[in-house]
């Protein structure tokens, strides 16, 4: 079930072209991956994609970081929301370096506080 649920993510991350083709090694790595580490990942996958100017991927990964967001912990969500609709506007923009910088420090600080990475 998890795995289903997970697919169109993977395959949206890896930017599979194969409606349904995600090879089993990926599949399989991504899907042990922990919540927190797939928070990492994903801003990683950002960070890579500004570099590459890759504005539809980039504009996926903020799409999925929204979408993931908790709305129990109102204050919190809400800036991070907002924080997260900035960054498009930068990418809208082409303000990448901009949006490299702040997408670093929120990974960095997810980082922090998940202690994953020494």
């Amino acid at each position: 079930m998890a795995a289903t649920a997970q697919n169109p993510a993977l395959a949206k991350a890896y930017g599979v072209k194969k409606e349904g083709f995600i090879p089993q090694y990926i599949e399989q790595e991504v899907l042990s991956w922990s919540k927190e580490k797939v928070i990492l990942k994903m801003y990683d996958l950002f960070i890579v994609s500004a570099k590459k100017q890759d504005v539809s991927k980039m504009n996926r990964v903020l799409a999925e970081l929204m979408s993931a967001l908790n709305f129990d912990y109102e204050e919190t969500a809400t800036r991070l929301y907002r924080l997260y609709e900035y960054v498009q506007r930068l990418v809208f923009q082409k303000r990448y370096q901009d949006a490299i910088f702040i997408m670093q420090e929120l990974r960095n600080a997810w980082n922090q506080a998940f202690e994953i990475e020494k």
